[in-house]
């Protein structure tokens, strides 16, 4: 299967900072990973690539959750002119980007 690019915008809360922060910092290599301080909460904005949104959401979503169970992600990828914006593992739709 191909790979493709995509652009991810999201948001991460969770309930322990300093446990998910080491590991945004090492999963998001081409992009910035702001906040996290006292309210928990990530904004991240990143290049990534993968097969698939779903693939790519599903493992960004896993790692963050074997750091800290409670972490929560929502996350927009986009590509080809399409946005396709997820709750976690749940996809919530589909837009032209």
């Amino acid at each position: 299967m191909t790979s493709k690019r995509y652009s991810l915008r999201a948001e991460v809360s969770t309930d322990n900072s300093v446990a998910v922060k080491p590991v945004l910092k090492r999963m998001i290599t081409r992009g910035s990973v702001t906040g996290g301080d006292k309210a928990g909460v990530f904004h991240v904005q990143a290049e990534m690539e993968g097969s698939s949104a779903r693939e790519l959401n599903r493992w960004l979503l896993s790692e963050l959750r074997r750091a800290e169970k409670k972490t929560r992600l929502r996350a927009e990828w986009t590509c080809a002119g399409m946005t396709e914006r997820f709750f976690d593992y749940v996809p919530k739709g589909t837009r032209s980007a």
